[in-house]
């Protein structure tokens, strides 16, 4: 028998978030070679206003190396841009859940109101 590892669900790294659905944005993802878990850090890329996963050693800077929203759910590769939903400000977050998170990270997200949590 072949063991299986469970991913993040949607929204599963929220502790809470602000009242109706505030904390929420929706957001239209760059095209992507990886799978994004829910609960991946992005950053938003300043040429194309488009989010893709933080990159904290982003070289040359692209926008990417600033936290500035967390993946909602997960989503697939693509060579296409895709929307999507990311909490973008006022909401307390899992630690342990949330991927690509560093120190950098975090203090970007609090600058946004969003709290890490352990």
């Amino acid at each position: 028998m072949s063991i299986k590892t469970e991913g993040v669900h949607a929204g599963e790294f929220l502790l809470s978030e602000a009242n109706g659905t505030r904390s929420r944005e929706e957001i239209t993802l760059a095209a992507t070679a990886v799978d994004l878990p829910a609960g991946q850090l992005l950053g938003k890329l300043t040429a194309s206003g488009l989010y893709a996963a933080y990159d904290p050693e982003a070289d040359p800077a692209d926008g990417s190396e600033t936290a500035t929203a967390i993946l909602w759910a997960p989503v697939g590769a693509s060579t296409e841009p895709q929307r999507s939903v990311g909490i973008v400000r006022d909401a307390e977050v899992i630690e342990r859940l949330v991927t690509g998170l560093d120190g950098a990270g975090e203090a970007d997200l609090l600058a946004q109101g969003i709290v890490i949590r352990p």
